[in-house]
């Protein structure tokens, strides 16, 4: 299929190549995530699931269980393939608990590979602290924290839930440690009644546990159906504006061919209107109305964007050019390395200072560092997943997460606080679409007095770009932002302080 020509409307020469080749940023690992924190059941020794995305069959989940030595092992296996324009993206994401006969918890680890790139997480819980080794490609950096007090894994959260019993109307408050992001996930389980549940082995009564997972600043509100031992069959949660459903079964039915979905398309937003270059110059006010506002956390406030609650939605102004103000300074974790930002790395040091030059001021080194990762990056390819900055820096190919972090910790490097935003972005055509916003991330920068933002991706950032969410880079910490896809609609754009233009006129 021939790439769409985004240059109509908007006068980006790199656009087409950027954006053509799919350029956009669904990252699902929060996937494994969410699954995880359903493991309360105790499972046979092993058991596997069939992954169904809108009724197509996308992947395959395995967890064990295994008692040995006065220790309780509990792994969850999730692999998926998904395709993004026509470009097929491989999900692993593997997490393993180590637990006490009753509950405490010992070690955990967690893995996640998306097309090749592997992140790993390994951890021992010790007095109170945890011992933490976080490794990304060749990079390993230790570690410590205290361990959140009440917090769960996997069998302590099975032998709470035994306590809890399954009586209609039961309810109960959980707090889940996510091994994957290093963070607490605050749940709430009720019990329902029993009902028939359609299985691929048949018919079984099995009794429903809804879950609110409060998450990244959202709710997402899951569903898992057990049987009198609280052995998980099926489990459903949300996902882009469809349902994500597992079913377990044998393990033939699980390892059948997979019918991989596009999700390209309910990431896509469609515009009530199009954009002419002077209006994404300019300031640009959005109307947008959620299909579903329940669990949905407020949008950030940008030096870019101010954004107000409108009923079921926001009302979001963005500029082309920031304010001060509109948000407080930087914190020290801003121009701090982290394992995806490895501002400190020798070759990132020096690349900083090759792109920059003899820049001294921090607005002018963005500026030719912006420049420098849009020309480093040669190949715009999907077929990277999320590389951090470091593996960028050594393999300079990938889509606008890969120029994101890499932008970002060469700011960080060169001294400059920066962050991640993960949002939608303008384009006149893409992937046989017409006139629609995709997902996208951008680097944001401290200079001077506010948050500016720089999008080495395309040719810099306008008011085409809406912010959901704000992050390190983490790709754990954006979820709340990439959980509004497929569920928004932008039902007006007003040029601010203008009357709307006539779209018949354009």
């Amino acid at each position: 299929m021939n790439a769409p020509d985004l240059s109509a409307n908007r006068p980006r020469p790199r656009m087409r190549r950027a954006l053509a080749r799919g350029h956009a940023c669904v990252i699902l690992l929060g996937l494994g995530l969410l699954c995880a924190a359903w493991a309360q059941a105790a499972p046979p020794t092993q058991q596997w699931f069939t992954v169904l995305l809108d009724g197509r069959k996308t992947g395959t989940f395995e967890t064990t269980r295994q008692e040995d030595a006065g220790k309780v092992v509990s792994t969850q296996t999730l692999d998926l393939v998904l395709e993004r324009a026509g470009s097929r993206v491989a999900l692993h994401t593997s997490e393993s608990t180590t637990e006490s006969l009753a509950g405490a918890p010992l070690a955990f680890s967690s893995t996640s590979r998306l097309s090749g790139t592997e992140s790993r997480i390994d951890g021992r819980v010790a007095g109170g602290r945890v011992a933490i080794v976080t490794r990304s490609g060749a990079q390993s950096r230790p570690q410590e924290m205290a361990w959140p007090a009440g917090a769960l894994l996997t069998e302590g959260l099975r032998l709470q839930a035994l306590q809890a019993g399954l009586d209609a109307g039961t309810h109960y408050a959980s707090l889940a440690f996510q091994p994957s992001g290093l963070q607490v996930s605050h749940i709430t389980s009720r019990v329902g009644a029993a009902e028939q549940v359609d299985l691929p082995a048949g018919t079984r009564t099995l009794v429903p546990i809804d879950q609110d997972i409060r998450l990244g600043g959202t709710t997402i509100h899951a569903r898992a159906w057990v049987d009198a031992q609280l052995t998980v069959h099926k489990m459903t949660l949300p996902i882009l504006g469809t349902e994500l459903t597992l079913l377990a079964c044998d393990h033939a039915c699980a390892s059948a061919p997979n019918q991989p979905a596009d999700l390209l398309a309910r990431t896509l937003v469609r515009a009530p209107r199009p954009l002419r270059p002077s209006e994404l110059a300019g300031d640009l006010r959005y109307t947008i109305v959620l299909r579903d506002a329940a669990g949905a956390g407020p949008l950030p406030q940008t030096g870019e964007q101010a954004v107000q609650a409108n009923g079921q939605g926001w009302r979001v102004d963005v500029s082309r050019h920031a304010r001060p103000g509109r948000e407080p300074p930087p914190r020290a974790a801003d121009s701090q390395p982290n394992d995806w930002l490895q501002s400190n790395a020798p070759e990132l040091r020096e690349l900083a200072r090759r792109a920059y030059g003899d820049a001294r001021d921090p607005t002018a080194r963005m500026q030719r560092m912006e420049t420098f990762v849009r020309g480093y990056i040669v190949d715009k390819s999907l077929d990277v997943g999320y590389a951090s900055a470091l593996e960028v820096a050594r393999h300079p190919e990938g889509d606008c997460t890969e120029h994101a972090l890499l932008l970002a910790a060469l700011g960080r490097a060169a001294g400059i606080p920066t962050r991640v935003a993960y949002g939608l972005a303008w384009a006149p055509g893409f992937a046989g679409h017409q006139r629609v916003f995709v997902p996208h991330a951008w680097t944001q920068a401290w200079v001077g007095d506010r948050w500016r933002s720089y999008d080495a991706a395309l040719d810099g950032f306008d008011a085409g770009h809406i912010t959901l969410a704000v992050g390190d880079g983490d790709p754990w910490r954006f979820y709340a932002g990439i959980e509004l896809l497929g569920r928004l609609t932008i039902s007006r754009i007003e040029v601010a302080g203008l009357p709307e233009p006539d779209s018949q006129s354009e």
